[in-house]
């Protein structure tokens, strides 16, 4: 996959696409639709698949002091594209050039002039250009005039959750960005999984904390949540994995996400305890998948009885992983109408 942050000035490589649009927030099944379709346009006549994406988020250019709601960071999204197969990823800043820039110009001078699309995918609810007065219809219409042509995607329904849970109530709903974000605030991991046909995962840097976890014999990789979304605070069940040697290494473990009520953080933090692990992971990217709440934070009296509490966390959380471990784990997948 080649990635471009630019649409002027492309190599011949770079053009002549079936692209995907959005902002692709979470990546979640219906985004997998809408890049599925563009590849699948892209295939009939051999030519490449693409996807067009912009950072940062709008929302962060025009409302900066929206509080974090982040699914997907930069580096986690070109990944799942990669692993999607897709062959070409433009990155577009947005900025205010960006933002003034009418509908009809963005056709016409980004998608026509620049990336010579032949075919571009969008959702049924993608808006754009200058007070977002570009919508589907605009988009199609001026592309078949310029001699290509556009698919508007119908809404994604969440698949039903026989034998995850059956106490819940998704089946049906339209997926969106929305209602993963909705699901991690209510402490459901397993429902954000099934609109994002993959775990919810964290991933960032590891700094260096405070290492009281090491006297207590639970050493944690601490990751400031910075941008993303913030969960429900308490403690989960996880799979943690890094990259050596070219391949991920996933471990089993427990971690906490919110502000330590016991000793108090200024910001929220993700810490996560690996079984059956040691090492320094110090500077290191790890990528946390949120598994199960096991429960919400609390205070205790002692640091004895904290390390109690931790105890039966990690059982809990074991136990956990050892149930979902017989259930498949679910991949991103291009679904299109066209297979």
């Amino acid at each position: 996959m080649r990635l471009y942050r630019h649409f002027t000035n492309l190599p011949d490589r770079a053009r002549g696409a079936a692209v995907a649009i959005g902002n692709f927030d979470g990546l979640h099944r219906g985004h997998q639709a809408v890049i599925g379709e563009a590849a699948a346009r892209a295939r009939a006549p051999g030519g490449p698949s693409a996807r067009l994406t912009f950072e940062p988020h709008p929302r962060r250019f025009f409302k900066p002091d929206t509080p974090p709601f982040l699914l997907t960071r930069l580096r986690t999204k070109a990944r799942i594209v990669r692993e999607l197969g897709v062959d070409l990823f433009f990155v577009l800043r947005f900025d205010a050039e960006l933002a003034r820039r009418s509908a009809e110009a963005f056709i016409d001078q980004v998608l026509i002039d620049g990336l010579d699309a032949r075919h571009v995918v969008i959702g049924y609810d993608f808006v754009f250009g200058r007070n977002r007065h570009g919508n589907p219809e605009l988009l199609r219409q001026r592309m078949r005039a310029a001699g290509r042509d556009a698919t508007i995607m119908p809404p994604v329904t969440a698949p039903s959750a026989a034998g995850i849970d059956p106490d819940a109530d998704l089946e049906g709903d339209i997926v969106s960005s929305t209602g993963v974000r909705d699901a991690l605030k209510a402490g459901d991991p397993a429902a954000a999984a099934r609109l994002l046909g993959r775990p919810f995962e964290i991933e960032v840097r590891v700094v260096r904390g405070d290492r009281r976890g090491r006297t207590l014999n639970y050493p944690t990789a601490n990751q400031p949540l910075g941008d993303y979304v913030r969960p429900a605070f308490g403690v989960y069940a996880v799979r943690a994995g890094f990259d050596a040697a070219g391949t991920t290494r996933w471990y089993g473990g427990v971690a906490n996400l919110g502000v330590r009520p016991m000793f108090g953080a200024a910001e929220p933090l993700l810490e996560t305890h690996l079984f059956d692990f040691s090492g320094d992971l110090y500077g290191r990217i790890l990528r946390v998948q949120l598994a199960a709440y096991l429960r919400r934070e609390a205070r205790f009296d002692s640091l004895a009885a904290l390390t109690m509490q931790m105890d039966a966390d990690s059982a809990a959380a074991r136990a956990a992983l050892s149930r979902l471990a017989a259930a498949p784990v679910a991949r991103p997948r291009l679904e299109s109408s066209q297979t």
